[in-house]
């Protein structure tokens, strides 16, 4: 396929710009910028692990709205994601 034919959209983690092809949830937004969505009890770094929104592990906010499964939202042009944790 032509990269003329992708399109990309701008979607800002944790107040850093990440630019993903259209159709990526914000899980694999995530992925690609090594970004994990929030920390567990202990300290520790947590990611999307089931794919399919059972787990709950990839929990973020996004446009203030909390609890989004990134996992199951695709990523649109300007959203604001916010996991939680530091990187």
């Amino acid at each position: 396929m032509s990269e003329a034919l992708l399109r990309r959209v701008r979607i800002t983690i944790d107040g850093e710009p990440v630019e993903v092809e259209q159709g990526a949830t914000i899980a694999a937004a995530l992925a690609a910028c090594a970004c994990g969505t929030r920390l567990s009890v202990t300290g520790e770094l947590r990611a999307p692990l089931c794919g399919m929104g059972v787990c709950q592990e990839c929990r973020v906010s996004v446009d203030g709205r909390r609890h989004v499964l990134a996992c199951q939202t695709l990523c649109r042009d300007g959203q604001i994601v916010q996991t939680g944790s530091t990187r």
